[in-house]
């Protein structure tokens, strides 16, 4: 059984099949999966997906890309949110000073304003990095943000980074690049981290795994990605599974 911890099958990529996509999931053993929002309306379609399907999960936040839009009224209205049962988490909100699509005065506000809010609610956070290394360490710790739960989502960064985050309490989620010949860089990663630190993910629709790749990803698609993980590991896909899926359960406090 798998837990998908980051899968956007709110998205518009899924308007014309979503139903099916689940059901895939849930026939090829995706036990859980949580929805994360990236803005405004994909929190709220993400809790409306959630509510709707049992073994559906949401967490609601902005995006760094999207922080242009948010107001103290916005970050009022995701509270209201967490109301739902089916809410896990923050996120996914960060910093991206790749893409640079929002002024990064604004993006550390609200990421910081994101991660008070999940203090004060004892929410965990989903954390989004692109080339900030730096200034989303210092701001978790800043904020104190590890008390509550940190997860890196689709962790792309080094072994070195990995093991500073590791040691704060922070758990590290992998996705289908890990599955890519040119993935060194994430294969020492997941030797490093310890077992009981790692999640997998698909991002789907986005970062297909082997030997899919090129093609639209989903939930069901986790499995490859766990696959490869294992491999590494020296362990069974069962074991990776059933690891990675007690993580996520601990993580996101879900008993179900």
């Amino acid at each position: 059984m798998f837990f998908d911890s980051h899968s956007h099958i709110d998205a518009s990529q899924f308007d014309h099949d979503r139903d099916l996509v689940i059901k895939r999931a849930e026939l090829n053993g995706v036990k859980y999966i949580l929805n994360p929002g990236a803005d405004f309306d994909s929190s709220v379609n993400a809790v409306a997906l959630a509510e709707e399907n049992e073994f559906v999960y949401a967490a609601v936040g902005i995006h760094p890309h999207d922080v242009e839009t948010m107001d103290e009224v916005m970050l009022d209205a995701l509270e209201k949110m967490t109301a739902s049962h089916k809410v896990k988490a923050i996120g996914e909100i960060g910093l991206d000073y790749y893409r640079d699509l929002s002024p990064r005065d604004l993006q550390k506000k609200w990421f910081r304003k994101q991660l008070q809010l999940a203090k004060k609610l004892d929410l965990p956070v989903i954390i989004h990095d692109r080339d900030a290394n730096e200034d989303v360490l210092t701001i978790l710790k800043e904020e104190k943000s590890f008390d509550t739960g940190v997860l890196m989502h689709c962790y792309s960064g080094s072994k070195e980074l990995a093991m500073q985050y590791i040691k704060l309490g922070a758990y590290i989620s992998i996705a289908g690049p890990v599955t890519y010949k040119n993935a060194r860089k994430t294969v020492e990663v997941v030797e490093a981290v310890p077992l009981d630190r790692l999640m997998i993910e698909t991002d789907a629709p986005y970062l297909t795994p082997e030997p899919n790749r090129g093609k639209r990803n989903e939930p069901m698609f986790v499995k490859h990605t766990c696959q490869r993980m294992a491999d590494i590991k020296g362990l069974s896909l069962e074991e990776m599974a059933e690891a990675t899926l007690n993580n996520a359960k601990m993580f996101f406090k879900i008993t179900e």
